[in-house]
């Protein structure tokens, strides 16, 4: 008697196809994802294959965006240091010359707010090891630095601190500083069981720069 012959199954399934875009839609996504793997497991896991088999597509989609590993990077790099930039901006934002305590508040809510919202660029910023983000952030540190010495130089006179040039680079340093500790302190709470809201630390840090600052 014959038997009926069963169709057979492939051993392994077709890729879906990922739905088409075309590279500037696709280059956001790409550094997305990057992000995320940078975030998990350090900068070095990000690699094409890496972020090919997180986003299900093949590597010449990621090819198509970018040219290899190290542009994928140095985009990745720029695009949050540039997101760096513009919230430790909001500490500087609309500072007024004998600036009261309530303005140091506000600025540093606001870096730990953005913060908060974009918790794994700013780990890709403080937590790396890696030498090309750590060149990164250290030419956007000392702008704003020089940002900081700019605006806070008139402040100091306008409050009679004597030694104003002296003095200045120190008190830089210490208001910088006082931002990246913040930042540090905000993302290595337990998500859990956090120790400091936002508005308590930035109420907290900012009290004790300006009282620094102001006695300086």
């Amino acid at each position: 008697m014959a038997h009926a012959v069963e169709a057979s199954t492939p051993a392994t399934a077709p890729r879906v196809r990922a739905r088409h875009l075309g590279p500037e839609r696709r280059r956001p996504q790409i550094l997305d994802t990057a992000l995320e793997i940078a975030a998990e497991s350090g900068i070095s896991a990000v690699t094409i294959v890496a972020i090919a088999e997180r986003m299900h597509v093949t590597r010449p989609v990621i090819y198509a965006g970018f040219p290899g590993r190290t542009a994928v990077l140095k985009a990745l790099i720029a695009r949050e240091e540039k997101y760096f930039a513009e919230a430790l901006d909001a500490i500087l934002h609309n500072r007024q010359v004998e600036a009261p305590e309530q303005v140091f508040i506000d600025g540093f809510q606001a870096l730990l707010t953005a913060v908060r919202a974009r918790p794994q660029a700013w780990l890709l910023l403080y937590g790396s090891p890696d030498n090309d983000v750590m060149d990164l952030f250290g030419r956007g540190r000392a702008v704003v630095a020089a940002r900081c010495a700019q605006l806070l130089e008139p402040t100091l006179r306008s409050w009679g601190t004597v030694d104003v040039d002296a003095k200045l680079p120190v008190l830089v340093e210490q208001w910088v500083s006082a931002g990246e500790g913040a930042v540090r302190t905000l993302l290595s709470q337990r998500a859990d069981d956090p120790v400091w809201t936002v508005e308590d630390l930035g109420t907290f840090v900012g009290q004790s720069v300006y009282r620094s600052l102001r006695h300086a």
